[in-house]
């Protein structure tokens, strides 16, 4: 069976074959509580609320049969659903730290990440080194004798740097250190880094797996035993619970995950291609351009990118940039990236007007191109760079 036949059979068939009634669409268990036909059936449920459904805290059939998706997309063996992508990082990060832990970050991860290990954690004796990441010796130096934990967002936040995964996954488990990854950006569709050795992969499910900007959920993808110990010690204590609903909103998205990533490749790709060679720009950071300082290991590691990337407008100031954003008419201006649509997110907008702004985050914009016509995009960004 080749690769794409095993994301079909994924997406669109694993876990169905006993659907209730002979239903097409997998149910959903909306449900708050599970009832017992017995007291013995009873008491087993709450002897193991983490593998059986009592409370839909806990488990849930239409969360459940996600799970098992997700997790065969990642090559794992379990998978968790919980309700954002700050609480899949949060929840991933927690189980492996106490106080006195250290942890290697990759400096460019997503602001709430960072947050999480600088503030949240510091207050309970949790020490954070960030370093590049695009050098492996620079994260192996900064380790100490009390690191746990290693975690890598590839590529980063807006300036999509790009560490070199099966390397550091190998040289960490040699050390006894967790590794986890943030890998919304390219899916398990075009990486997957559980198979290259990290401990734990985290998303935002609220980018392409879902797919339409419409739901908030986050996924931890892991070996049984981490993720058993994730819901036992996190899930279950901060109740960060996955409504039924959004899980089958996110089921539906999933079912044309591998159609849509190639489109926003390919979309990405031209938007990319043409914004390299405009005057106005100064450079462009996507990883499959040949001009990515990291295009060798980039071609190694992923057979695909997404939709999302940066590049940085020749501006001096602010209200430059301001007349850019605006003059975009089919980029909505935005957070988040991951759905249908095409959205523009300039660093600038970060700072209050007339802020000073360092130069080298003044021109960066960061753009996700949406399933619209790339020939549209390309135009609406050619007028408004004109």
């Amino acid at each position: 069976m080749t690769k794409s036949q095993n994301i079909s059979y994924i997406l669109h068939h694993q876990g169905e074959d006993n659907l209730p009634y002979g239903a097409v669409s997998p149910p959903v268990f909306q449900t708050s509580i599970f009832c017992f036909p017995s007291f013995g059936e009873f008491c087993a449920a709450l002897g193991d609320e983490v593998n059986r459904s009592l409370y839909t805290r806990g488990n849930n059939p239409t969360v459940n049969l996600v799970e098992e998706k997700l997790a065969a997309l990642e090559g794992a063996e379990r998978a968790k659903i919980v309700s954002s992508g700050v609480s899949a990082i949060s929840h991933a990060i927690m189980a492996f730290v106490e106080s006195g832990s250290h942890v290697v970050c990759v400096e460019d991860c997503y602001s709430w990440t960072r947050t999480l290990l600088s503030s949240y954690l510091a207050r309970f004796g949790v020490t954070v080194t960030y370093v590049e990441g695009t050098v492996t010796e620079e994260i192996f130096a900064a380790c100490r004798p009390e690191t746990r934990l290693i975690y890598l967002e590839s590529p980063t936040t807006f300036t999509f740097k790009i560490q070199d995964i099966p390397v550091i996954a190998r040289e960490a488990r040699r050390r006894g250190i967790k590794t986890i990854i943030d890998n919304t950006w390219a899916t398990p569709v075009f990486c997957k880094p559980h198979e290259m050795g990290v401990d734990l992969v985290v998303h935002s499910g609220s980018k392409y797996f879902g797919g339409a900007s419409d739901i908030i959920a986050g996924v931890i993808a892991g070996s049984k035993a981490d993720i058993d110990k994730i819901q036992a010690e996190e899930f279950l204590q901060l109740g960060t619970v996955p409504d039924p609903f959004m899980a089958w909103l996110m089921l539906r998205g999933l079912r044309t995950l591998h159609i849509r990533m190639e489109a926003h490749f390919k979309g990405a790709l031209d938007a990319a291609s043409f914004l390299e060679n405009h005057p106005r720009v100064e450079s462009v950071l996507y990883p499959f351009l040949a001009s990515h300082p990291q295009a060798a290991l980039v071609k190694k590691l992923y057979d695909g990118g997404s939709g999302l990337f940066s590049f940085r407008l020749r501006v001096k100031s602010q209200d430059e940039v301001a007349r850019f954003t605006d003059r975009l008419r089919l980029f909505k201006r935005a957070v988040s990236w991951g759905g249908y649509e095409s959205l523009v997110f300039p660093y600038a907008v970060k700072y209050p007007v007339g802020a000073d702004i360092p130069p080298e985050r003044l021109g960066l914009v960061r753009l996700h191109i949406g399933l619209e016509k790339p020939e549209d995009l390309i135009a609406d960004l050619e007028e408004a760079l004109r």
